[in-house]
């Protein structure tokens, strides 16, 4: 029962599929252990940031930080990535042939099993925790298994620890083969480290012409495995070995059912080179993940002159939770929304023009450099006022431009630097602004290089309507007239530009086809609100930004006027997936199917977590770190209703748990009787339970969610009551000692929301089982150990009633109608 702990040493968290880990667990002090924690203390509580501790040997020094001589520096390190996981090792029962399944080697205590392993040759050695093959210029080596495998409905999986290198070798190669009775026919997952590659081959005479070749990545294919299932073989590879991916399907050939089979690891050099070896780790492990996150540090220490360092790590929450507070929507938008292009595009300059009353600049705060927008006077008279309202929803404000005329006022202008105006030329730029405004013969902002070679400018005709004024190599700027109507209308729209199809959308939507505008290039000088000394823009313009894309982004740019109602109404699910993008996550793993509308949480002012919170709250859904990757997970309610038996993680006899802790609560810590809710904007409404009131007296609680409408908030109301409004007596803690479980793995896959049954219970509780819902567990393992402390609710507060069903259609027993 191995513990698998590992680095990330070097690598980003925000980038986990780039990742090498190195594995550390022979570091790990097992008689202290490790321990984790995760989820919430109960069903009311929010998920709070998951934790590790473990303490690690440092007796080399390679974990002290700053040190150069550690074969780690310079990456020990605050919030280097950690992951943990557990390797439950398979069971070898009855009689053989046995199932290929049931072939485990942890490779843990330096001695090769001569029962597992009779054939040896090469002098492999076991040695950290792993077995060394020896990879050397015309000496093979390897062990071998008995004859007494079957692969049929079957699999064997390992971790390529270690691969040989290349040197000047003609080959050097590992392989995990599956061999059959006849020479050289066999399955095979095959390194090769002088062509890069690794080929899952399925040989017959020692070759297979038809083989999957792969280049060989130390990330994507750090585990092989082979599996046989419904007449089938499977190649696959995993990073973790928990995700797998399928390489290869071949049709089952007939040795594989019909004859028992020999498992081999081998290394081989040929044509000279340097000799090393090859290592393989937890054959036949079960990988269950266990933790994912960042170490907090490494405090170094003795005890006389012996080294250690305990560590404790926390998962994504801690980064998520130092995240500054936000923008706005619209501002997230646009910092984050070519992540969404499908092409090559990045934020070249950004100038939400938010600055307070006063200031005399506005900055660029996409990142690159660009300069600063200057306030610059035209003539005598006008005014340029920062800190006026902004675009609506959005709690921003923005500048609002008065000048004295066309001629006289102020506007602002920003050299954009030498890498914006090559960028220019490379890429095709993309132009978004925001403005409002009742003048027409107005600029609303302009570029050009530093020749006036190439400009681009952006204007509202005599009626209102937009045009562009564009000009290359010098030739005299040429005027083209958009299909937009009207924009000087006195409110707020939104302008893009596609300088790939040439297209502008005005308010989410394109305006016309695409026009006859020359293509650009060394755009360094931007304008904003006029353009080069005339027509001075009177009005408000915010939100100035310029993309470089190597194809068509608009529509995704476009998509940005749903900011002006803060996304709203949109459903809770996306709403999540559009907050995590916020935050730098690629995406968020949504489960369950009820989603309902949420209000929009367009301003300012909050943090992400905050926010995902809010919308957790609004829909009692559940919001948590994943255990195994650098991700978020966001249950909808539902997914705890009527939970069905059959689906049940696992079920536990009273007898098999670790009795200490145990208990049947039954209190008024979450008792509600009545509920008063209400959303913005909205009917502030109340719910109660009469007959909880004349029993226990009020307990009252304030909800306020962000529902899209009254009708949703009564429902959110009457559910809490409904379910608390007189709890059941239940179990809030069960631990149990996994280890020593047959179903270890069915516990170690219980996570948040699922639920299992303790059956047996003693007679003086309530009823004989009772099924619990996971909230969160800590768990501590330890050597031949591992104790899991689950924290639990009552499963059957989360029914509700379904028409003529036996169980959940009983009147006055189930009908708590579903929200």
């Amino acid at each position: 029962m191995p513990i698998l702990v590992e680095m990330g040493w070097g690598g980003l968290v925000q980038a986990p599929w780039s990742i090498t880990w190195t594995d550390i667990s022979t570091r790990v002090d097992m008689v202290q252990g490790v321990t984790i924690s995760r989820g919430a203390s109960d069903e009311l509580s929010e998920t709070q940031p998951g934790t590790a501790t473990l303490t690690l040997d440092n007796q080399d020094g390679w974990l002290t930080p700053g040190n150069p001589n550690s074969g780690y520096f310079p990456f020990v390190r605050r919030n280097a990535p950690i992951r943990i996981s557990q390797a439950v090792m398979p069971a070898q029962v009855g009689a053989a042939p046995w199932p290929l399944a049931q072939m485990g080697d942890d490779f843990d205590d330096e001695v090769i099993d001569p029962t597992l392993w009779p054939g040896t040759y090469g002098a492999p050695v076991e040695t950290g925790g792993r077995i060394r093959i020896p990879c050397v210029s015309g000496t093979p080596a390897g062990v071998q298994s008995a004859r007494s495998w079957t692969l049929d409905e079957s699999h064997v999986a390992v971790k390529a620890s270690v691969v040989p290198a290349a040197s000047t070798s003609s080959a050097a190669t590992m392989a995990l083969r599956v061999t059959s009775t006849t020479a050289g026919t066999r399955l095979a997952w095959q390194y090769d480290a002088v062509t890069g590659q690794l080929r899952a081959c399925s040989d017959v005479a020692s070759a297979d012409a038809g083989a999957t070749v792969l280049t060989y990545s130390a990330i994507d294919h750090a585990w092989w495995r082979i599996r046989e299932a419904g007449s089938s073989v499977l190649w696959e590879t995993s990073p973790d070995g928990w995700e797998w991916t399928v390489r290869r399907t071949l049709a089952t050939p007939a040795w594989v059912t019909s004859q028992q089979q020999q498992v081999e690891l081998d290394a081989t050099r040929t044509g000279g080179g340097t000799a090393d070896y090859a290592e393989f780790d937890l054959l036949g492990a079960a990988v269950r993940p266990r933790f994912w996150g960042m170490v907090n540090e490494f405090p170094v220490e003795w005890e006389g002159l012996y080294s250690s360092v305990t560590v404790s790590a926390t998962d994504l929450f801690k980064r998520l939770n130092r995240l500054p507070e936000m923008r706005s929507m619209l501002g997230m938008e646009v910092l984050t929304s070519d992540t969404l292009t499908g092409v090559y595009s990045f934020l070249a300059a950004y100038y939400p023009l938010t600055e307070e009353v006063g200031a005399a600049a506005a900055g660029d705060v996409a990142g690159l450099g660009t300069g600063a927008l200057a306030v610059t006077q035209v003539s005598a008279g006008g005014t340029l006022e920062f800190g006026t309202d902004g675009v609506p929803e959005t709690g921003e404000s923005c500048p609002t431009f008065t000048p004295a005329s066309a001629s006289a006022g102020r506007y602002l202008v920003a050299d954009l630097g030498p890498q914006a105006a090559e960028d220019s030329t490379t890429w095709l730029p993309h132009v978004q602004v925001w403005f409002k405004t009742s003048t027409v013969s107005r600029v609303i902002c302009g570029l050009h290089d530093p020749n006036v070679d190439h400009e681009l400018v952006f204007v509202l005709s005599a009626s209102g309507v937009l045009q562009i004024e564009h000009s290359e190599s010098g030739d005299a700027r040429v005027t083209v007239t958009t299909a937009s109507g009207n924009l000087a209308n006195g409110v707020w729209h939104h302008l893009v530009y596609d300088g790939s199809t040439k297209r502008v959308y005005i308010d989410g939507a394109a305006v016309g086809g695409t026009l006859s505008v020359s293509g650009m290039g060394g755009l360094r000088t931007l304008y904003v609100g006029g353009y080069r000394a005339a027509r001075l823009f009177s009005g408000q313009i915010a939100h100035v930004s310029l993309h470089e894309a190597n194809s068509s982004a608009g529509a995704v740019y476009a998509a940005t006027y749903g900011a002006m109602t803060g996304f709203a109404p949109e459903v809770a699910n996306l709403r999540v997936e559009r907050l995590a993008r916020y935050a730098g996550l690629a995406s968020v793993t949504i489960l369950g199917s009820t989603h309902d509308q949420v209000a929009s949480q367009g301003p300012a002012g909050s943090g992400v977590v905050a926010r995902l919170r809010e919308v957790e709250s609004t829909e009692s859904g559940r919001l948590y770190a994943e255990r195994d990757y650098y991700g978020l997970a966001y249950q909808s309610r539902d997914l705890r209703y009527n939970p069905d038996p059959a689906a049940e993680v696992f079920t536990i006899d009273y007898a098999d748990l670790d009795t200490q802790g145990v208990q049947l609560a039954d209190d008024d810590q979450k008792l509600v009787n009545e509920v008063t809710a209400s959303r913005p904007g909205g009917a502030t409404q109340t719910v109660t339970a009469p007959s909880s009131i004349l029993a226990f007296g009020t307990y009252p609680q304030q909800l306020t969610i962000l529902k899209t409408s009254d009708l949703s908030v009564m429902d959110a109301a009457y559910w809490r009551v409904s379910r608390y409004a007189n709890p059941e007596p239940e179990l809030r803690e069960v631990p149990i000692e996994a280890a020593t479980m047959p179903t270890f793995l069915d516990i170690l896959d219980a996570d948040i929301s699922s639920y299992f049954t303790v059956f047996n219970l003693p007679a003086q509780a309530t009823a004989s089982s009772m099924r619990v819902t996971v909230e969160g567990y800590t768990e501590t393992i330890k050597e031949q150990s591992h104790v899991i402390q689950f924290r639990t609710s009552a499963s059957a507060r989360d029914s509700v009633w379904i028409l003529g069903d036996t169980v959940y259609g009983v009147l006055g027993t189930t009908t708590r109608l579903a929200y």
